[in-house]
């Protein structure tokens, strides 16, 4: 079992699991995601999402991690914000998760980052486990807000909000 970062060649691979994440999580009509969209934000000049991809022992890419840069102004470093971790359902239990999370752990370590955080459904029970086994806590009192669609467009537009 191996982890290394996302290739270009592992765009489709990524983009397919991308998809089966979407069906797990019962929202198959929200991932509108192209594998241009992926390759530009993983591989442009100046990127702002970076992966990596599990291996099973043939090469074959079974899972994958896809992380952007934050910023504590409390602790005065970056983090990592975690957007996905998937593995496709034949290759779990094998470790392959495990090993992405604490790849993306080790890279905190190694940058000096003060912190790896998520999201998680509510509802996705064998994750929470997962995650707690990792030593993770959820944020207790914290919400997600999220702004998207027509909400954003309107609120973007409206001038007494930029006052």
């Amino acid at each position: 079992m191996s982890v290394r970062r996302v290739r270009p060649d592992d765009v489709p691979t990524v983009l397919g699991l991308v998809r089966e994440l979407a069906a797990y999580e019962q929202a198959e009509h929200e991932a509108q995601m192209t594998a241009g969209q992926l390759h530009e934000a993983l591989f442009d000049t100046a990127p702002a999402l970076f992966g990596h991809v599990a291996l099973t022992p043939d090469g074959e890419v079974a899972g994958f991690a896809l992380w952007f840069l934050t910023f504590s102004t409390w602790r005065g470093t970056h983090g990592i914000h975690l957007e996905d971790l998937f593995v496709s359902p034949a290759h779990r239990g094998t470790g392959l998760g495990r090993e992405l999370l604490r790849t993306l752990a080790q890279e905190c370590v190694d940058r000096g980052f003060a912190r790896l955080e998520w999201s998680v459904l509510d509802w996705n029970t064998p994750s929470i486990e997962f995650y707690r086994a990792a030593g993770a806590v959820p944020m207790e009192g914290w919400t997600v807000h999220r702004l998207t669609g027509d909400a954003l467009s309107t609120f973007a537009a409206d001038v007494r909000a930029r006052s």
